[in-house]
């Protein structure tokens, strides 16, 4: 999503700001639009599933996306974005509840039927402090996280390998889909102790090694795809991201593993209330 809205957004400024209602998750921020209109993007950045756009205010528009919220982008007079991550737009506007108007000549639309979004203008010196950001683990693929950092943030875990994986005070955004497609590629069971990747001084082994490389390759595969869309979730474009043709075991209760040489069949479970699905054949 970042990389959607990088190329229309980096320096160009809100020239119209629309917010048809006043709320999403929670209230928008006071004088929200004329803290917006005509302030110019100087960077756009993530951390976790949270999108960061640096205003020259020196605020940062801190968006996520919810469960059903996506950006869908118009250009003026038929332009189109080189690029992979750009295609025909949705015509669906009926959950337009933020429209932002850029000097780039781009309509970004913030589509979300479920208003589970959410929107917040924070001072960007105050962006370490922020509640929503301050108590996150390090990013996936950034140079923090490897396997050291992971065998020690589950060394004495008793909780599954799964559920810590998807605190996010472990490892910042990494989701439902994205943890059963990686404990896949590292051959680990979903139900293993987290304890277990590490050994009892909290140094890695084997199986961590594995996984802080699977986790990455995963994710990196889903970026150049541009994304998992399940139900309603959708690019920057308004199209569907790609990354569902490639799951392993997602979604795919009853099927064969496509581990070459296992004869196991994809079973689905319920983990902390969300579905999990894995080869109990060749996950262990």
């Amino acid at each position: 999503m970042r990389r959607g809205l990088a190329p229309v957004m980096e320096g160009a400024r809100f020239v119209e700001v629309v917010a048809h209602r006043g709320d999403l998750r929670w209230p928008l921020p006071k004088d929200f639009v004329p803290r917006l209109k005509g302030r110019t993007v100087s960077g756009l950045g993530r951390r976790a599933k949270y999108l960061l756009v640096d205003l020259d205010s020196g605020e940062v528009l801190v968006m996520h996306l919810g469960m059903s919220g996506s950006f869908r982008v118009a250009l003026d007079r038929g332009e189109t974005i080189a690029g992979h991550y750009y295609h025909d737009r949705s015509k669906d506007t009926a959950h337009d509840h933020v429209v932002f108007r850029m000097s780039s000549g781009a309509t970004i639309r913030f589509n979300d039927p479920r208003r589970f979004g959410s929107m917040k203008l924070v001072p960007r010196a105050m962006l370490d402090q922020e509640p929503l950001l301050r108590a996150l683990g390090p990013e996936p693929l950034g140079n923090a996280f490897d396997a050291a950092m992971l065998a020690q943030a589950c060394h004495g875990k008793n909780t599954s390998l799964k559920a810590a994986l998807l605190d996010q005070k472990v490892v910042a955004g990494l989701g439902n889909i994205y943890v059963c497609e990686a404990l896949c590629r590292a051959h680990l069971s979903p139900r293993r102790k987290a304890s277990t990747i590490a050994d009892r001084h909290g140094a890695p082994n084997g199986r961590t090694e594995r996984l802080t490389d699977a986790i990455k390759a995963v994710l990196k595969d889903a970026i150049e795809a541009g994304g998992s869309s399940l139900r309603d979730h959708r690019r920057t474009d308004g199209s569907l991201g790609d990354f569902p043709h490639n799951f392993r075991v997602y979604d795919r209760e009853g099927a064969p593993c496509p581990t070459r040489g296992c004869k196991g069949t994809i079973k689905r479970i319920v983990q902390n209330g969300r579905s999990t699905f894995f080869c109990p054949t060749c996950q262990k």
